[in-house]
């Protein structure tokens, strides 16, 4: 393709379907193109590279232009992507990436393999230092995909397609979804773009950064939810929706500043909720962002489940608050709200469970004549056990809690808990990293 001069190549640059995605994901006319002129072969480089802001937060990104060799990954695409992970390492800003390709020039032969790796070596680099966020509006197979799953969240449109496997076997925007890869799942490419903006809206630029504050909105009071009767109106955003039934993560708002909130339900945390809560709790940790947990559930599926998120939580030195809901039994108050867990505070609604075993096995041990009933009214004996000796007020009189308080007073509690943890540092023992 030859031009005779920069504006008509311009021209025809602006036609691609890259300039089109980044021109709708940064605000309106923030977006600066870089290597806007390098080719690969005879054609231009198969991806846009640039930087602008979004919601007024400076982001860098890049778009595969599937209307250029259909966004095969080549020599020229590697060079303009890895210029652009140097930039953002140098200047601590996040990296966003909307894939969208057929794979790779593969009469690039072994060039194409050094390319991939250049990208992924930056993007391991910087993994937790900048945030990085990934969105797949089209294909993306092969080593594609394996990078592109290497951010820290990744949003997928319901027709997307990504597989490590270049066949393309269980590669649909659902199963990687119920798989935990794909974090959010939208309708179509817009969809996803705004998911795209509003998502890197909770988090800081870098990891000695503090996440962007917005207007408090008071939430409308909800008896059944209590997350909802914590965070601001309307400032949710769930992330892993379809992964782990019997957890919810997601990021919010408490007076303003983001909260990263991590809420179980009842039912005994499975591996893959618990999977789900570990690798949220320490996203939210690498970048400082308070994470408020409410915990209600019978306990774990099993061993390696409570390990991965005890050790997610007892690594983790961004303020920590824990609300007992409702029931907390043995390791799941030791894991989410327990002294390992180094929660900063602990709430407890009144009304909430908090015993060492299960409150059944535990009344047949401590009040054997009050269960010598029938078997049939065991549940009911059991229950008022608990009632009368395994309360949130007397866990407060042992120091297990700092406070029982109503679903009325829990946000004025948990919003004064972050306003005073806001300036919390930790030092930790020097390692690499933990091998739990």
């Amino acid at each position: 393709m030859r031009f005779s001069n920069v504006s008509q190549a311009r021209e025809e640059l602006n036609k691609t379907s890259g300039i089109d995605i980044l021109n709708k994901f940064f605000d309106d006319g923030s977006f600066c193109e870089t290597d806007a002129l390098l080719k690969s072969g005879s054609d231009f480089a198969e991806a846009v590279t640039g930087y602008g802001t979004v919601m007024g937060v400076p982001v860098y990104a890049f778009a595969q232009n599937s209307d250029v060799m259909s966004g095969a990954m080549s020599k020229a695409q590697a060079k303009k992507i890895s210029r652009l992970y140097d930039l953002a390492k140098n200047t601590g800003s996040p990296v966003v990436g909307f894939y969208d390709s057929c794979g790779g020039r593969l009469e690039q032969k072994n060039d194409l393999l050094a390319s991939y790796g250049e990208i992924l070596g930056r993007a391991s680099a910087i993994s937790g230092v900048v945030p990085q966020l990934s969105v797949v509006v089209g294909t993306c197979l092969g080593t594609s995909a394996l990078i592109a799953s290497t951010a820290d969240f990744l949003i997928m449109t319901k027709d997307a397609e990504l597989s490590i496997d270049v066949a393309g076997d269980n590669s649909s925007a659902d199963y990687n979804a119920e798989h935990g890869i794909a974090n959010v799942v939208c309708e179509d490419k817009d969809a996803a773009i705004e998911k795209a903006r509003d998502l890197i809206t909770f988090f800081p630029s870098n990891n000695l950064d503090v996440a962007p504050a917005d207007d408090a909105v008071a939430p409308d009071f909800d008896e059944e939810c209590v997350v909802c009767s914590i965070a601001d109106a309307d400032s949710f955003c769930d992330v892993n929706e379809k992964f782990g039934d019997n957890a919810c993560t997601s990021f919010g708002r408490v007076e303003g500043e983001v909260v990263g909130f991590v809420e179980t339900w009842g039912e005994v945390i499975d591996c893959k909720s618990a999977q789900k809560i570990a690798k949220f709790v320490r996203f939210c940790d690498a970048y400082s962002i308070p994470v408020v947990t409410v915990a209600d559930s019978k306990g774990f599926s099993g061993i390696k489940s409570a390990a991965k998120v005890t050790s997610a939580y007892a690594e983790a030195t961004t303020a920590k608050i824990a609300v007992i809901s409702g029931t907390a039994v043995g390791s799941v108050y030791i894991a989410l709200a327990g002294e390992s867990a180094n929660a900063d505070m602990r709430f407890a609604l009144d009304g909430a469970v908090i015993s060492p075993v299960n409150p059944k096995a535990l009344a047949f041990i401590m009040d054997e004549e009050g269960m010598k009933v029938p078997v049939e009214e065991q549940d009911k004996a059991a229950q008022a056990f608990a009632q009368r000796e395994l309360t949130a007020f007397n866990a407060a009189l042992c120091g297990y809690v700092d406070d029982v308080v109503d679903k009325a007073q829990l946000r004025a509690k948990v919003s004064q808990a972050l306003q005073m943890l806001s300036s919390k540092r930790v030092e930790t023992l020097p390692k690499k990293h933990s091998t739990i």
